[in-house]
């Protein structure tokens, strides 16, 4: 239509967005009496109107009902009745009985019959609605009006199966809408309290949550202590606790204390939400596999109607074959070749995998992204926040001359006070939890990247890395054997020393653990045949450490650029996944054949990546792989078992075996079949725990050797 753009059409939510340009030729009206020629109904739900976004719902008044009570429900309904009338009166008055299954017919095929012309003259001639209606009006013109109606009747019960699939789909986006709750407790400046409807909460608005309600916005915790279960979001069946300072999710449950929580979202862009909008993303990307079984429906459907014109010509013209039996044969042709089954066979099973992975906590962004994962052979993986829990402890204290532990850490507590690193947040818990008192600290600054400094009882004392130490202090031989073993263990070393007397006075030795599924999530896909790389900016001795506890392959002292680079690389080699959690880790997610990121990250690696694991488990990564080729095998097996029966159909048909009730009821159980055989997938369970003694195999090594680095 003119000065129309950008359309999204989205079949399973059921809604169409588009652009309408300003001034335009085609109004509101008209895009609105074009949806209903197709034969559905509308409800302008986005506002439409001249240069605008716009988003409508295609099937308003189906949302709530139950199958019967749909327009396909009662359709099958009174198909059935009419049927059954047909084969009751057949036993009394024979001659009668012909002319209601002719009625049945003729009531049954108008709906399809209008679908049909309405694609045929916006550009589809070649429907599968035409194969059904011009199969059944010729049965009833040769005579055939039972048979017919049974060609009617039982496809519509296929459309029915259909519509109640793509149903189970839709409800499951409902069910995630449904979490957030209506109503919200707002807290006014004078400490008075209100209800008010959770859609008008706005940002650094406080809110009460109460034991036993859902939290209605993502926001922060400012007063109060509870458990919280996030199983709506996350998945996590065990509630976490939350405290002041931490983060919380719109439709978690509060289970025990009362919380007051200032709105960092509002509803539009909350947590639930986002996933909403994803999954919907998600279900209108195609898969690459969808998409070539489209095309093929295009080439495959007109040449079926050739062959069957010819097999109703052909043979009476010459071979003097009878034209009534070849114009049956052609017709029942024309409906086992109906191509519903295959064209129902990847959508079908893409919806269920993408329904059960938003269940299990992994999103995925779409068909292609869920038909891809399954394909790699090598995945890629940041280290802190990914393999780690990106989150640091002080692990050893060493002092020097006349220093007790005691005195390193209260000292470097008070030189990183003012400091938001993560290291500096570690020793000032360490501080907090050995109940050592910190001095007051004057002149803080920071050296960007190497040191943070500070004068603390008239001494100016320095925190940094051993690099930055070494050059502007004297590390003596027990200082560099210590932070050598130190480092050797995995840890990261921070040398507190005195700068006017360029004397140290002590080492703490941090370490960020790795997750408690990170070596099983290796070893997981090693099973699998996926091999791991390990990535970080880290210094060599630390990487190597860690990557030797989880058995995995590792490359340190990296850039952004470098992990680009090296993804690149990689993907020279074969199909690769990243996995990150950072903003330094978008460009390796985005350059990927697949991105993966943690739940917990940063929302542009959330937003960059292909798909998002919402319980942050390294373990989820094998089941993604797990559940991206279950649903291929389950794409293979609907399309293999598809074109078989059809395949077998075909040749009964046109040897005059089987005739056209056979072809239809072949056709509508294939398509229930292979229905059936994609919800199957709604059970998946994820990848099978790796075998300890698969363990042993596992190596670590760096990626790159350092000769050639």
């Amino acid at each position: 239509m003119p000065d129309v753009s950008d359309v999204r059409v989205n079949f399973t939510t059921e809604t169409l967005e588009l652009t309408l340009a300003a001034g335009a030729i085609t109004k509101v009206a008209d895009i609105e009496k074009t949806i209903k020629s197709l034969g559905f109904g509308v409800s302008n739900t986005g506002g439409l109107s001249a240069s605008s976004d716009a988003a409508i719902d295609v099937a308003p008044a189906m949302r709530n009902q139950r199958w019967w009570q749909t327009r396909k429900g009662k359709h099958v309904i009174g198909l059935g009745l009419l049927m059954g009338s047909a084969y009751a009166i057949a036993q009394f008055f024979p001659l009668y009985a012909e002319w209601i299954f002719a009625a049945a017919v003729v009531a049954g095929v108008i709906p399809f019959a209008r679908k049909a012309f309405a694609l045929a003259t916006s550009g589809s001639p070649f429907s599968i609605e035409t194969l059904m209606v011009v199969a059944s009006i010729g049965a009833l013109v040769i005579g055939e009006a039972e048979e017919a109606a049974a060609v009617v009747f039982l496809f519509a019960v296929g459309e029915l199966l259909e519509s109640v699939a793509a149903g189970r789909a839709r409800a499951g986006i409902k069910a995630l809408a449904s979490l957030v709750p209506k109503t919200a407790v707002l807290l006014d400046p004078n400490g008075g309290q209100r209800s008010v409807p959770a859609t008008s909460l706005r940002v650094s608005d406080l809110v009460l949550v109460r034991p036993g309600d859902r939290v209605p916005a993502d926001g922060q915790i400012i007063q109060g202590a509870s458990s919280l279960d996030e199983s709506p979001i996350t998945g996590e069946s065990v509630p976490r606790s939350k405290a002041k300072g931490d983060s919380i999710f719109a439709g978690s449950i509060n289970v025990d204390g009362v919380l007051q929580v200032r709105v960092e979202k509002t509803a539009s862009d909350n947590t639930i939400s986002r996933i909403i909008q994803l999954v919907e993303q998600a279900q209108s990307a195609k898969a690459p596999t969808a998409r070539f079984i489209e095309n093929f429906s295009r080439y495959y459907t007109p040449a079926v109607m050739l062959i069957a014109a010819l097999i109703v010509v052909v043979p009476p013209l010459a071979m003097g074959g009878d034209w009534d039996t070849w114009i049956y044969r052609g017709l029942a042709l024309l409906l086992i070749a109906c191509p519903c089954a295959l064209v129902l066979s990847t959508p079908a099973a893409i919806a269920s995998g993408l329904a059960v992975g938003t269940r299990r906590g992994l999103l995925i962004k779409g068909g292609n992204a869920l038909e891809t994962i399954g394909k790699v052979s090598a995945i890629a993986f940041d280290k802190t926040g990914t393999l780690t829990e990106g989150k640091p402890r002080v692990t050893e204290v060493f002092a020097f001359g006349k220093n007790e532990e005691s005195d390193v850490i209260a000292l470097a507590a008070a030189v990183e006070k003012g400091s938001s690193h993560p290291l500096a947040k570690a020793i000032i818990g360490r501080a907090e939890t050995d109940g050592v008192a910190v001095p007051l600290a004057q002149d803080a600054s920071a050296t960007a990247g190497k040191a943070v400094h500070a004068t603390v009882a008239g001494r100016r004392l320095a925190v940094s890395s051993p690099t930055h130490a070494a050059q502007v202090t004297t590390l003596g031989g027990l200082e560099r054997s210590a932070i050598e073993k130190l480092e050797d263990r995995g840890n990261t070393v921070a040398v507190l020393f005195d700068e006017q007397a360029k004397e140290v006075l002590g080492l703490i030795a941090l370490r960020d653990e790795p997750r408690r599924d990170a070596r099983e999530g290796v070893a997981q896909l090693k099973a699998m045949g996926v091999r791991s790389v390990m990535l970080t900016g880290d210094n060599r001795r630390t990487a190597q450490a860690i990557a030797k506890g989880l058995g995995i392959e590792w490359s340190a002292e990296l850039l952004p650029q470098d992990k680009l680079n090296l993804v690149n690389e990689m993907k020279r080699q074969s199909k690769v996944a990243m996995v990150g959690d950072g903003i330094n880790d978008a460009p390796a997610l985005a350059s990927a054949d697949v991105g993966i990121a943690m739940g917990g990250g940063t929302d542009v690696a959330i937003e960059t990546a292909d798909a998002a694991l919402m319980k942050s488990r390294v373990t989820d990564v094998a089941h993604l792989v797990a559940l991206s080729r279950a649903t291929m095998a389950n794409i293979h097996q609907n399309v293999v078992f598809a074109l078989a029966l059809k395949a077998l159909f075909l040749v009964t048909s046109v040897l005059g075996i089987t005739g056209l009730w056979i072809a239809v009821l072949a056709d509508t159980g294939a398509t229930a079949i292979v229905t059936l055989n994609a919800l199957r997938l709604l059970r998946f369970k994820g990848a099978k725990s790796a075998d300890d003694g698969r363990d042993e195999g596992m190596r670590s090594r760096p990626l790159v050797p350092a000769e050639s680095r």
